[in-house]
């Protein structure tokens, strides 16, 4: 027969020796007997641990008591081998494709990205390294389906879900004719160069033209046959343009700093819900778990505005506002500082830029002169 035995821990204020004498004088068996800073540590079976109860408080000393190798619940679970393989199988399903969702309100939406889906392999229990970019996944949806205008992604641990976004219907009314018309000049100016898709020019290269002046007629004559068929194209000239503006005297700006690439794991269950943002991107494609960030630094300050930067700050700043507007091929040849006012919080002035761009409007011919002509 196996005799328990037990860890014996005595501490207090008391008398810790006379307590182990009485102990030993009563032939109680201790082992593995160690004494550091008024604590005693050893080892002894149920009969010591009887007299331990029986002496200790007429000596103030406290004991603790445990079964020598017993282990708690809690240690005895994290050291076991089976929480080891309770924690092995997550950690491994979760590197596999365990669910693959069509997040559609159209049955047969559904059931085309699907089977396309299971064409590419992209199917449960597979490796999730083994699974295709999202930039190809997306290509290979919508190769074939014109009824796509995009694809997106969503991932949750091992969980992908596709989600199609369908085109808009496709309008098929047909587009309103314009009546036909004459190309005239919304500002004077020289003409440098003619881009007319239809018509015929009435002014010529280096010609200068004043605001309502003909450049194109959509009117073509052959012998005594006029034919209406309408201007269309750009005729472009030179031309200065009066510019006024009013800044503030203090402006705040921004700088981009230098590029930081910041790398980082991503397991597969701390993928997140969708694609990777802008500024994130996979490593590599045999390390689908790792990415990279990037990140710009911006710097940001004021600047005053004072006499003397007309020509280093003012005019490269109204070149880029003026360039910038939409649908416009502008060219700034040329520029003349008119005047420029320096207030307490504010700087006004006007300035004359030289512009080459396309000064040609339409206008509708008359219905009158129409009439006599044959139209095509």
């Amino acid at each position: 027969m196996v005799h328990k035995q037990f860890d014996i821990r005595i501490s207090g204020n008391g008398d810790l020796s006379g307590f182990l004498t009485k102990l030993m004088t009563t032939g109680t068996k201790i082992t593995s007997l160690s004494v550091v800073k008024d604590v005693a540590h050893f080892r002894t079976n149920r009969q010591g641990v009887a007299q331990i109860r029986r002496h200790r408080r007429a000596y103030r000393l406290k004991a603790a008591i445990t079964i020598a190798g017993y282990e708690t619940g809690a240690k005895r679970i994290f050291s076991s081998y089976r929480f080891l393989i309770a924690c092995a199988i997550p950690f491994v399903c979760s590197f596999f494709l365990w669910t693959v969702e069509v997040e559609s309100e159209m049955p047969e939406v559904v059931d085309r990205i699907e089977a396309k889906l299971a064409s590419a392999a992209i199917v449960p229990f597979r490796p999730l390294a083994s699974i295709p970019d999202e930039g190809e996944i997306r290509r290979a949806l919508m190769l074939d389906d014109p009824s796509l205008s995009w694809v997106r992604f969503r991932k949750v641990g091992a969980t992908l879900t596709v989600i199609p976004m369908l085109s808009p219907p496709f309008d098929d009314n047909p587009v309103v004719k314009e009546a036909p018309a004459d190309l005239i000049a919304r500002t004077g100016g020289i003409i440098t160069r003619f881009e007319l898709e239809r018509g015929e020019r009435v002014g010529r290269v280096h010609q200068t033209v004043k605001k309502g002046d003909v450049l194109a007629t959509g009117i073509l004559e052959q012998g005594d046959k006029k034919t209406v068929v309408g201007a269309e194209g750009a005729v472009y000239a030179d031309y200065w343009m009066e510019y006024s503006f009013s800044l503030p005297k203090t402006i705040d700006y921004q700088l981009q700093g230098e590029e930081v690439v910041k790398f980082s794991l991503m397991p597969p269950w701390q993928q997140g819900d969708g694609a990777l943002s802008d500024k994130e991107e996979r490593w590599k494609p045999w390390l689908p778990f790792v990415k990279t960030e990037r990140l710009v630094e911006e710097r940001s300050g004021q600047l005053e505005l004072k006499k003397g930067m007309e020509k280093t700050f003012i005019i490269p700043l109204l070149k880029t506002k003026i360039l910038s507007e939409p649908s416009r091929k502008v060219i700034i040849k040329d520029e003349k500082i008119l005047h420029v006012t320096f207030d307490n919080d504010k700087v006004n002035g006007t300035v004359l830029f030289l512009l080459n761009d396309d000064i040609a409007v339409k206008r509708p011919i008359s219905q009158g002169d129409e009439a006599n002509w044959t139209n095509n």
